[in-house]
């Protein structure tokens, strides 16, 4: 281990082919395993390609070592190497250096699966198709030598359809197919298929747990190969009923199962269900998605530990704009460990959009407690591994902890975390300052490892049969990453900004001291402006990705709020709030005598933001659930642009209150000096004129918004749900699918309280700005 650190290979290569070597039997295969590694390093392509040779002898199914049996030989073609012509060819052994060799050792694996009678292995036949796969690649014409691509994986369908693996393995390869040949390797498949008599419905269904799994799988590959994608609506349908119709029917061979195990039939669920979403997205037809979650419901009443069914409805309540359900959905996923870090961001991407603040902050815990006692119980591992000799394990915990220290996720949880405790206390609870004091929030500290950023997101973590048109790409990764990088970006300097505010706010006025840098002032200043400076550069990318409009995948990362954020107009309000604050910084530098330009601004950016937020407000007007020819539509984008709304607000408020600070001792230096002039004159200088429009004008507004969603809640209240209608659903199907509507229902009005509820708090805090 310490050879390999100090890159010292070919030295830690002799320990391990030594006497030494001979001790590694911590796990199975380490000592050929290291070796293998090495060899890799440096680029012994020889030894690489006898000793996977030699390991493949010994056990044909061990997956790990084909790949370098395969990059091996292509090196060494690449290299046109040849053996000695006298001695071994190298110190592992015979080298297989050309590609008729390679074939024929794969051939002769597979012939040797073929003659047992006991169960066949499947690495063999896998390692033909992926030599396939890379010969193709290279266009080398001896692929043709090891058959038919199309005859090869009906060969291993039949040999091992019934294993839910066939389709993992399968897929990977579906790509050797040529677009003319999918209907047929479909029907092939589907030949194989053992099913009973048609039934009165028109569909055969199987007999045992191994024929479903042979059935499922070929369904499963009939949507990998984009037969699905390619239906019409009413095909789509029929083939929901035909996938529902199999769910139902294979509930019987789990009847003795226990509530923890699932059914062999929940996938038939789950493809039906993804039918459903695929009708949704294309027809906009919102009665699919509620019959797509009265379904997975279904599912969950008969398998309660489905995590597939328990994250697909998390994803779809978050799209239709219901927070309450999902809390408790990831709750009972259970994650565990680095899994808040992995899947966490299915959660926090909506928390507080969708502004639903309590649950908003459990969500933000679930991942910062693991984060904080990570960062603890990773120092007891590296001492334990000390103290037991388990050395091999310590960069193993170093590096665990330097992924979660660095994670992507972590400092956005930290960060939405602690714009929320300000958004929901901050001049309500404790005072900006106080609050900004509490966190430990420094303006001029920027602690997010920016340059080391990793991301550790699992973007696969929904099972999905897509083709591979509709799947997630390396192109979406990167938008994606690029996207979460910018929007954190204006998320942290938004936070650093507000520290800056609540310092200014809480610093002396520079008129009483001699030296114009006392007490940091100028320096205070500086670093607002540099922040606002890296807020507009960002807010200026923001914009240039948002035009790109990247369309992810449905099961693949979900969008920011950034171009919510933008379109809204929220992010452009927040700036102008925090421009204004230096002008006001201006103003008490100079004063009221020698600053009626510098007032005239200000009075103009006091109008500008008034006018602003009234338009914030207007995009949030609107139904937010409606109900049309008996049938219920959700518009959750009008929930997160009134959760826009409401942190604007908090931001002009927290400027408005500095603002205040600076007046209020001009006004009174400015009352003294007109009694010492006996100056009868009462009218006020513009600025204060100004400040008091801008308090009448946040008023109204806020008022405003209380009165929208006062109304809101009495239309949703007054929604009857129970005359909708669900077409083509029995009974059962549509009482799951009105529940999910009632936790629909149930969740609006609570954002909606809750936003109110807020709005109503920060509205009393107008009162404390009086000058």
């Amino acid at each position: 281990m310490i050879l390999e650190r100090l890159g010292k290979c070919v030295e830690a290569l002799e320990v391990i082919r030594g006497p030494l070597g001979e001790k590694l039997t911590s796990e199975l295969q380490s000592r050929e395993t290291k070796c293998m590694m090495l060899y890799q390093r440096l680029q012994r392509w020889p030894e690489c390609n006898a000793l996977a040779h030699k390991l493949l002898l010994k056990n044909p199914d061990d997956w790990q070592f084909y790949p370098s049996y395969f990059d091996s030989l292509f090196h060494l073609i690449d290299q046109s190497w040849s053996p000695p012509e006298e001695g071994e060819h190298c110190s592992e052994g015979a080298v297989h250096y050309t590609v008729a060799e390679v074939i024929r050792f794969v051939e002769e694996r597979i012939k040797g699966e073929d003659g047992k009678e006991s169960r066949s292995l499947r690495g063999p036949y896998l390692a033909r198709l992926e030599l396939i796969h890379r010969l193709r690649e290279r266009g080398c014409p001896e692929e043709s030598l090891l058959g038919e691509p199309l005859e090869l994986m009906v060969q291993f369908f039949g040999k091992f359809g019934d294993k839910p693996c066939c389709i993992t393995d399968l897929k990977i390869y579906l790509h050797l197919l040529s677009a003319d040949q999918h209907v047929q390797f479909i029907n092939r498949l589907s030949e194989a298929v053992p099913l009973g008599e048609q039934g009165d419905d028109g569909f055969a269904f199987p007999d045992d747990t191994k024929a479903l799994q042979r059935h499922l799988c070929v369904c499963q590959l009939s949507r990998a190969l984009g037969l699905h994608q390619r239906l019409d609506v009413d095909g789509k349908l029929r083939l929901i009923t035909e996938l529902k119709a199999h769910y139902h029917h294979g509930l019987k061979f789990g009847k003795t199962a226990l509530k923890t195990e699932l059914q062999f039939s929940d996938m038939y669920c789950l493809m039906a269900a993804h039918v459903y979403v695929d009708l949704w997205m294309d027809t906009r037809d919102e009665n699919m998605v509620w019959q797509c979650l009265g379904l997975l419901q279904e599912g969950l009443t008969h398998s309660a530990s489905n995590a597939q069914f328990k994250l697909l409805l998390l994803l779809l309540y978050c799209r239709l704009g219901a927070f309450e359900p999902v809390v408790d959905l990831y709750s009972s996923l259970d994650a565990k460990h680095v899994q808040h870090d992995t899947i966490g961001f299915l959660l926090t991407r909506y928390a507080e959009s969708l502004g639903q603040f309590a649950a908003a902050s459990q969500s933000c815990n679930f991942s910062l407690r693991f984060f904080h006692s990570n960062q603890k119980d990773t120092s007891e591992y590296i001492i334990q591994a000390y103290k037991y000799g388990a050395f091999e394990k310590i960069p193993e915990f170093i590096a665990l902890r330097n992924r979660l220290n660095q994670s992507l996720h972590f400092a956005q949880v930290r960060t939405e975390r602690m714009l929320l405790d300000l958004f929901l206390e901050a001049d309500i609870v404790l005072s900006l300052e106080e609050s900004v004091k509490a966190m430990s929030l420094s303006a001029e500290e920027d602690d997010i490892p920016w340059d080391n950023m990793r991301d550790n997101r699992d973007l696969t973590v929904f099972t999905s049969w897509d083709p591979k048109e509709r799947s997630l790409t390396e192109e979406h990764r990167r938008r994606s990453l690029e996207e979460e990088t910018v929007w954190l970006r204006i998320r942290s300097l938004t936070l650093r900004l507000l520290a800056s505010l609540a310092t200014l706010g809480h610093m002396p006025s520079p008129q009483n001291s001699e030296v114009p840098n006392e007490n940091g002032v100028g320096d205070k200043t500086s670093i607002l402006g540099s922040l606002l400076a890296q807020l507009n550069q960002n807010l200026q990318a923001a914009a240039q990705i948002a035009e790109k409009r990247t369309q992810y995948p449905f099961l693949g990362p979900p969008s920011t709020r950034l171009a919510a954020a933008l379109s809204s107009g929220s992010c452009q309000c927040q700036a102008a709030a925090f421009q204004l604050s230096v002008h006001l910084q201006e103003l008490e530098t100079f004063g009221l005598d020698e600053s009626s330009e510098l007032q005239t601004q200000i009075c103009n950016a006091f109008k500008s933001l008034v006018v602003q937020l009234q338009e914030i407000l207007n995009k949030c007007k609107g139904d937010l659930l409606e109900m049309k020819e008996g049938k219920l539509k959700t518009w959750p984008s009008l929930l997160e642009t009134l959760v826009f709304f409401v942190e604007a607000v908090c931001i002009v408020l927290w400027m408005a209150s500095y603002c205040a600070k600076i007046l209020r001792p001009l006004k009174t230096s400015l009352q003294k000096k007109k009694k010492k002039k006996k100056d009868t004159n009462t009218a006020l200088p513009a600025v204060m004129c100004g400040f008091q429009e801008l308090t009448g004008g946040l008023q109204d507004l806020l008022n405003q918004a209380v009165e929208h969603i006062k109304e809101q809640e009495t239309g949703i209240t007054a929604l009857k749900l129970a005359s909708l209608t669900l077409e083509g659903n029995t009974e059962e199907e549509a009482s799951f699918a009105k529940a999910a509507m009632d936790k629909v229902h149930s969740s609006y009005l609570r954002s909606l309280q809750e936003v109110g509820d807020l709005l109503k708090k920060r509205a009393e805090t107008l009162k404390s700005l009086k000058i």
